[in-house]
């Protein structure tokens, strides 16, 4: 069975198409109009093996936040329709990750029952036209949508193009443990309640 999620969101300040295959190789093809976004998303299908189309444009005259947001809450979406009742999947997930200077902790719960947990200090005020920021705007709009627990924490670090990578690609570490089938568990959903 395939496990693809597609969604549509067309608003005001954005229009949003995305797509998700859990059972890819990585395979990204991603234009949102804010570059290091871009990047960013990049290295999350990458390390995750998610298949990623994300085609995006939004009021980037204004800004990039609402923009960021709205791929945050396509993208938690999709996720959930392509993970459908999360029969046989690990459920958990977590990663320590070096990126240079950056050490980055993540732990996750694909319990349908969505926390943001961020303590990310990042130095810079921009990284070439974005606002670190908003990486805790985007992960609070997928950890809602995805109905994850999400835990990110910044173990050290100083380089802010380093921190911010080094969540991402910690996120997609855990993410891809936690969308894992495990065979141990064959067709059945992992918790005592039936229901996830």
């Amino acid at each position: 069975m395939s496990r693809v999620g597609e969604v549509s969101r067309q608003t005001r300040e954005t229009s949003i198409k995305l797509r998700v295959d859990l059972d890819g190789t990585g395979r990204t093809n991603i234009s949102t109009g804010v570059g290091f976004f871009d990047h960013m998303l990049d290295q999350l299908g990458r390390h995750s093996l998610i298949d990623l189309d994300i085609q995006a444009t939004g009021d980037l005259q204004v800004d990039s936040h609402h923009t960021v947001e709205d791929v945050g809450i396509c993208l938690g979406s999709a996720l959930t329709q392509a993970l459908g009742e999360k029969k046989g999947i690990r459920r958990y997930g977590w990663a320590l990750v070096p990126m240079e200077d950056a050490l980055v902790q993540v732990a996750l719960d694909l319990s349908g029952r969505p926390l943001l947990s961020y303590r990310v200090p990042v130095p810079a005020e921009a990284i070439g036209n974005y606002d670190p920021e908003l990486t805790e705007e985007f992960f609070v709009a997928l950890s809602r949508t995805a109905g994850m627990t999400l835990h990110i924490k910044l173990q050290d670090g100083k380089n802010s193009h380093h921190i911010v990578e080094g969540v991402f690609k910690a996120t997609a570490q855990a993410l891809a443990l936690a969308i894992e089938r495990d065979p141990r568990r064959g067709d059945v959903v992992p918790s005592t309640k039936g229901i996830l």
